[in-house]
């Protein structure tokens, strides 16, 4: 899959880089040795942070201004890592969906960093564009129905918006049925290190995902 940073992005976030993994999975119902590290991250989680400090993390204080510099009001649309964070605080936990979003939900949260997981077959051709969101562009984001992504950072396949930091699209979203996947870390400023991200991705794809052809690109 080819990444391209439109010229429009780049001039709005200069100081930002991704991590890409393309990967052969296998997607299962969340196993329970997965699920017990969610949980007993989560819980160290509530032992260190207030919800007044979520907005403080260094990669959750660069995405929203990233998206302020794109446009977009972070407390309307919040990122997707801040999103994990504040149902955490708030007692209310996380969703056990599969292994594969569990997985990224985990290192989203220990990272700091809003990340996107795709059906690659799922994607139409084979280039995906970070630009803007325009007025009026249509995006369904996933259990959240219609966004309106205008001004927010967004992926385009070469149909239409795939990715938010906020939400995924629908469209493209992984399912149990999942066998190629595409993994965007959107990092927006610094926080765990880029090859800390790499080794935890690496482990956790592995150990819960069945992961056959790891290829992972650091892309600025």
């Amino acid at each position: 899959m080819e990444i391209i940073l439109s010229s429009e992005f780049k001039q709005a976030v200069p100081g930002y880089k991704m991590i890409k993994i393309e990967a052969e999975v296998v997607n299962s119902e969340t196993p329970d040795e997965l699920w017990r590290e969610v949980e007993n991250f989560t819980g160290s989680l509530c032992d260190l942070l207030e919800i007044a400090d979520i907005n403080k993390r260094p990669g959750i204080a660069a995405t929203r201004a990233g998206y302020k510099a794109c446009g977009k009001d972070p407390n309307r649309y919040r990122p997707s890592t801040e999103q994990l964070c504040r149902r955490v605080l708030k007692g209310n936990g996380l969703w056990r969906v599969s292994s594969i979003v569990d997985t990224f939900n985990l290192l989203s949260l220990k990272s700091g960093h809003s990340i996107g997981a795709f059906d690659m077959d799922a994607i139409k051709g084979d280039t995906l564009t970070l630009g803007v969101g325009r007025e009026g562009e249509p995006y369904e984001g996933i259990g959240r129905g219609v966004i309106n992504i205008a001004g927010m950072p967004v992926w385009r396949d070469a149909v239409g918006g795939v990715g938010t930091p906020t939400s995924d699209n629908e469209r493209t979203k992984v399912s149990l049925e999942t066998r190629r996947l595409l993994v965007t870390i959107n990092i927006y400023g610094d926080e765990m290190p880029v090859d800390d991200i790499i080794s935890e991705a690496g482990r956790l794809l592995d150990t819960y995902c069945k992961a056959q052809n790891v290829k992972i690109d650091v892309i600025s």
